[in-house]
């Protein structure tokens, strides 16, 4: 029998871990079915008509549509490989990619139930804030330096 003051076993550690997981697994598939909709029901070339009104507008597009589309960074790549061949600024495809991978409107009820409204709230706000203020010394380097 155990008393309250003994230590947990490596084995309940793990069962407690995996219930954890289990009530997790509904809100992991409504995040993942969302974020495929939103692959699928938003192309490059949709993309690339929020783009081209100048290095600030293209960095909000660029956060505001890397935010809502949402998704893995390998994926990212591409889809900024896409929208550069299509003439996009390196303001925005920075901001997208950052924004891909670091924010995400669609995750913000999982991240919330987690970790708590506020948490999910100051951690989207102090991404956002980052992600233009890394987009703009990024893409300003890089026309400074290549």
């Amino acid at each position: 029998m155990k008393t309250r003051n003994s230590k947990p076993s490596l084995k309940m550690a793990f069962l407690n871990s995996f219930k954890n997981f289990l009530s997790l697994t509904p809100m992991i598939f409504a995040v993942i079915g969302l974020v495929a909709i939103f692959q699928v029901f938003v192309s490059p070339k949709m993309l690339s008509r929020f783009f081209g009104h100048g290095e600030i507008a293209d960095i909000f597009s660029g956060t505001f549509i890397g935010a809502i589309s949402s998704g893995n960074g390998a994926i990212a790549y591409v889809v900024a490989q896409g929208l550069k061949h299509q003439g996009i600024s390196d303001y925005a495809l920075i901001a997208f990619i950052l924004a891909w991978t670091t924010l995400s409107f669609t995750h913000l009820p999982a991240e919330a139930s987690v970790f708590g409204v506020k948490f999910t709230a100051y951690r989207n706000l102090l991404t956002f804030l980052s992600t233009i203020f890394i987009a703009y010394l990024s893409a300003l380097s890089v026309r400074l330096f290549f």
